[in-house]
Formats: C-alpha cells, sequence, structure tokens
C-alpha cells in the first residue's frame, strides 16, 4: 500500500509524543512491506538529512519556529506548511492510496480534503485534541478564537477516519460535525519497542522523596504551580524535594518561582535532560506531578505508570490525562488545579508508600492488557484497507 504520513514535526528534531508516534508509524509500515512517504517541514541541517529506513522525508515548507515568543503556536508556520501539503498533493496524490495526517495545526488536513478528488485517497487523521470555544478565547482571545474555531470545525468535517485518544476529544470531535465514530485508540504507540502500543512494563524500583514534573515549559503545563506544590508538601514530609525536568517560554517563571520561594533546597530544575536521564529519574520517584490544564492523551502518565511510578493529575475541562489516572489505584487525581489540592495529593502519595506502587504496576498491567487486545496498528492498518 502506498501511504503518506503528513506532519509539520518530525522526532527527534521536535520531541513530544505526536511526534514519536508518526516517527514509529512511518518505520513500522515500512517494516510491513508498505511504501512510506513523511511530508513534514524542514528540521534538520541541509547536509545531514533524515534518514529513516525504508521512509522516504520530504520537506514540504521551510525551517522556521513553531512558537512565537508568548509560548503559543504561530500562524505563518501552519499555512506555510499546509501550502506545501496542498502543492505536494496536487502534483503526487494519485502516487498515495492513504494520506494520514495529525489534524493539528488543522492546515494539512484542510489541504488534504482539498486535492483529494484529484489524488483520490483516503484521509486518516489523528485528533490529539479538539479544543473547547472556551479554550480557544482564552489561548487567542477575540476575533481569532472564532476564525479558529471555525477552521477546526472545518476540519472536523472533511470526509475521514479519525483516530482519538480519549474519550472527552471523541465527543468533542462528534459535536464538532465529524460524520461517523471516531476509533479510540488507549495506546498512542509512541515507541519502537512496544508494538502493542504502549511501553514496556518494569517492576517498581524503590521510591526516594523526589517527585519529578517532566514536561515542555508552557503555560498549559503550569511548571511553576509545580514548583510551589512540591515546596508547600516538603513543608510537611521531611526530605521531600523535587525536580522540573525540560523547558520553554516559562523556564524563567520556574526559576523565578524558586528564587522567590527560597526553594533552592528542595527543588532543582536542570532544565531539558537526556532520555536516559529522563528514565532514570522517573524510576526512582515517589510521583510524578503533571498539573497541566490542557492534555490530549497524557503519555507521560503511561511511561510512568510502566514503571510502577503514581502520579498526580488535576481535574479539569481540557484534561484528558484524568482518563489515564484512577483515584487511589495508580495516582491521585486533585478536584482542582490548586497549590493545596496539589500539595495534599502529593503528601497522600507518601503517605501510600510501597503499597500504591504496587497497584500503580497492577494497573499498568491491565492496560498493557487492553491495548493488546486493541492492537492499535492492527486498527490503524484496518482503517486503511477499507473500502
Amino acid at each position: 500500500m502506498r501511504i503518506c504520513l503528513i506532519y509539520d514535526c518530525l522526532f527527534p528534531w521536535t520531541v513530544g509524543g505526536a511526534e514519536r508516534r508518526m516517527r514509529v508509524l512511518a518505520e513500522a509500515l515500512a517494516q510491513h512491506g508498505h511504501d512510506v512517504t513523511y511530508l513534514t517541514r524542514r528540521q534538520w541541517p541541509p547536509d545531514e538529512p533524515p534518514d529513516l529506513p525504508g521512509v522516504r522525508v520530504i520537506a514540504v515548507s521551510r525551517d522556521e519556529p513553531l512558537y512565537g515568543p508568548d509560548g503559543n503556536r504561530t500562524i505563518g508556520e501552519p499555512v506555510r506548511f499546509g501550502a506545501g501539503v496542498l502543492k505536494h498533493l496536487l502534483d503526487h496524490g494519485k502516487d498515495y492510496d492513504v494520506v494520514h495526517t495529525v489534524a493539528f495545526p488543522f492546515f494539512s488536513l484542510l489541504a488534504a480534503g482539498a486535492a483529494r478528488r484529484r489524488g483520490g485517497y483516503r484521509i486518516l487523521s489523528d485528533w490529539y485534541e479538539v479544543w473547547s470555544p472556551e479554550y480557544w478565547k482564552q489561548y487567542v482571545g477575540g476575533p481569532q478564537a472564532i476564525v479558529a474555531r471555525t477552521i477546526q470545525r472545518a476540519c472536523a468535517r472533511v470526509r475521514q477516519d479519525a483516530f482519538v485518544f480519549s474519550r472527552l476529544h471523541a465527543e468533542r470531535l462528534i459535536a464538532e460535525g465529524l460524520k461517523g465514530e471516531p476509533t479510540v485508540l488507549w495506546g498512542e504507540w509512541a515507541r519502537s519497542d512496544d508494538p502493542d502500543g504502549v511501553p514496556e512494563p518494569h517492576a517498581p524500583s524503590p521510591a526516594t522523596q523526589q517527585v519529578v514534573f517532566a514536561g515542555r515549559h508552557i503555560a498549559e503545563k503550569q511548571a511553576p504551580l509545580a514548583v510551589e506544590a512540591i515546596a508547600r508538601a516538603a513543608a510537611r514530609v521531611p526530605g521531600l524535594t523535587g525536580v522540573i525536568l525540560g523547558d520553554g517560554p516559562q523556564r524563567p517563571d520556574v526559576l523565578q518561582t524558586i528564587d522567590r520561594l527560597q526553594a533552592h533546597d528542595v527543588v532543582s530544575a536542570p532544565g531539558f535532560v537526556n532520555a536516559d536521564v529522563l528514565a532514570a529519574t522517573m524510576r526512582g520517584a515517589l510521583c510524578l506531578l503533571a498539573p497541566t490544564r490542557r492534555e490530549g492523551y497524557g503519555l507521560v502518565v503511561i511511561e510512568a505508570a510502566a514503571l510502577g511510578v503514581p502520579v498526580v493529575v488535576a481535574a479539569g475541562a481540557d484534561n484528558a490525562a484524568v482518563e489515564l489516572v484512577d483515584d487511589g489505584v495508580n495516582g491521585f487525581v486533585c478536584h482542582d488545579d490548586s497549590v493545596d489540592a496539589l500539595a495534599d495529593a502529593l503528601v497522600r502519595v507518601h503517605e501510600a508508600g510501597p503499597a500504591l506502587r504496587r497497584s500503580t504496576a497492577a494497573w499498568y498491567a491491565a492496560h498493557v492488557k487492553r491495548v493488546a487486545e486493541q492492537d492499535p496498528l492492527r486498527r490503524i492498518l484496518a482503517a486503511y484497507d477499507t473500502r
């Protein structure tokens, strides 16, 4: 089968769950004997092109930042990428049986829909999130929010087979006008060594007293709030510490919060670390603290649970990661994202001790079984073959 994958990001030049999933999907499809092309924007030095076994990588737009100074996605980059996708599919759409794109940032999906009549291919899409009108107002505000919501709705109404990764966004996508039912994939399938869609389970390591935050430092992830919660909990649990991993526009706020609270002995913020350091740090963590306000899936929750590490999340209208935490089983779901609520949950993790790590490992074993029964790769290939 001739398959075109589309995303303006490519791992490891851009790091994230969707980036990893699309790269692994490309390589797995090639290993299964399919003819695979990956359309993206240029992210690499001219003399060091990507080398994905069996996959043609084609840059259809220039190298430019995804995010502006405010931490939000820029407008120009996705428009230019969408234009590049449209030109490629108008010229080469007949070369593909299937076009599979990440829905956001929308213009590539619109381009695939616009060029389909000439190309005759099937369209599949990955919807990590469907934003509410309230969130669009918060993100861009004013008339721009109305325009963005209109574009999102137009994308939902493109004839497509849609994949989502949570019940929350399945319901929202249908409400936006998707024809038919989206397929909910319980495994994000973002590693080359986990063909069932999830990381390999590990026996829990003994816990340290260290709480870990790991993620991009953007407003939605609330890294400065994590600093405050850890410091508040440390005042109640002798020896409790925390580490804030990652980088992004809010890193200065993280460092300023540590300074303001005089918490240098309690909370460290080393910045971005490589995968080996992240895994080693996570393995011994007391818990993962993920106070994000917005999440389409929550891969980091799954990665923590695979190590038997419980997770603290905060309930919120746009946070689908709460679907991956059974309160008191593999972590705790806070009723809100206040400092007190998060600190209370960290204390509860400490008090629960090794029993919570054992129940987290048991929860993860059940999750692995559920994903294996669904077989995400099989579901994707079945959607490709549907006529």
